[in-house]
C-alpha cells in the first residue's frame, strides 16, 4: 500500500463532515431568518457571508452578527 492509494481510505468521515457541515449552514439560515434583527450587516449578507465561508462565515455569524 501506498501513501497515494486512494481506495484505502474510508469515505464515511468525509461524508459524516459534509453532512455537519450542511447542517451547520441550515441552521444558520433558519436562525438568520426567524431573528427579527441582526447586527453588523442586512439578513441576506449574513446568508450569504455563511454559505461562502463555511464554517467561518457561520461562526462570525454566530459571534458577532446574532442579536441576543
Amino acid at each position: 500500500m501506498t501513501a497515494g492509494d486512494a481506495s484505502s481510505i474510508s469515505a464515511a468521515p468525509v461524508i459524516l463532515l459534509g453532512v455537519a457541515l450542511i447542517g451547520f449552514v441550515i441552521y444558520c439560515w433558519v436562525d438568520i431568518a426567524r431573528a427579527e434583527k441582526v447586527k453588523h450587516l442586512p439578513k441576506w449578507g449574513w446568508a450569504i457571508v455563511c454559505v461562502l465561508s463555511v464554517p467561518l462565515g457561520g461562526i462570525l455569524y454566530l459571534a458577532f452578527g446574532k442579536n441576543r
